[in-house]
């Protein structure tokens, strides 16, 4: 049975720092040429779906706004409107911002990286005044209104990322949805996987191995009372999404 609500998520397409294996975190980094035609791809793959939206939500981050307009663009639907949020951020990744992953694995063993970045609750260490972005994020005009000063993170881990997210889902796309609107959010590994993990009920452990592909969207279809019918359908064959997903754990890993 089909459910009642349908929404797509996407990732974003490979950005800059992704490719050079960069910890990102709030660091407004663009799309790299890859990401450019992982957006393209994935409009592409929504018009043959059929998908059809009255309403996107992204964050306030330009790779994932690129990637949503690619997609608005390709699928023939830019004139929606676009509500962006600083709750859909990728998480900050405090004192780690800006750092090669794999050097850092070398320097702080594999382990210790694969803590910072698959552990549930344990968060990287803080952004502190002189980090060289730390101005560039706090100061950033975008956040001259939102987040609050003592909202603001100086870093998160997963669970600390889902407390800032899940309240947008609640208040803001769950009432959208109650009212018929049909939705994409274009977001970040780490806030989708916030809503994944509120959506299907899934353990922290388990969570925190899922690696989402970057580019390439997918489909919760959900009863009436916002259960998954239909969970994590990729617009996408399964070799090219299993591939992508292996590349994004290989990540943290020492060269």
């Amino acid at each position: 049975m089909a459910g009642k609500y349908t929404i797509v998520m996407v990732r974003h397409g490979e950005s800059e720092w992704n490719q050079k294996n960069l910890f990102c975190g709030w660091f407004d980094a663009n799309l790299s040429d890859k990401g450019k035609e992982e957006a393209v791809a994935a409009g592409k793959a929504v018009k043959d779906a059929g998908l059809k939206f009255d309403v996107a939500h992204t964050s306030v981050l330009t790779r994932a706004q690129v990637t949503l307009n690619s997609i608005l663009e390709q699928s023939g639907q830019t004139g929606i409107p676009i509500e962006k949020t600083w709750r859909l951020n990728e998480r900050h990744y405090g004192g780690l911002t800006g750092l090669n992953k794999a050097e850092t694995a070398a320097k702080y063993g594999e382990q210790q990286v694969q803590i910072w970045r698959r552990s549930f609750d344990v968060p990287p260490p803080p952004m502190e005044p002189g980090h060289p972005y730390y101005d560039i994020i706090v100061k950033d005009a975008r956040y001259a209104n939102d987040p609050k000063p003592e909202e603001f993170p100086m870093f998160e881990s997963l669970k600390l990322t889902i407390e800032r997210t899940l309240p947008y889902w609640n208040n803001t796309i769950i009432p959208q949805m109650k009212a018929g609107k049909r939705i994409i959010i274009a977001a970040h590994g780490n806030s989708l996987r916030g809503i994944v993990k509120h959506l299907d009920n899934m353990t922290d452990d388990a969570i925190m191995q899922l690696n989402l592909p970057t580019g390439i969207p997918f489909v919760y279809e959900l009863d009436e009372n916002f259960k998954p019918v239909v969970s994590m359908k990729f617009l996408g064959d399964e070799e090219t999404v299993r591939k992508a997903m292996e590349a994004v754990a290989a990540q943290g890993k020492a060269k």
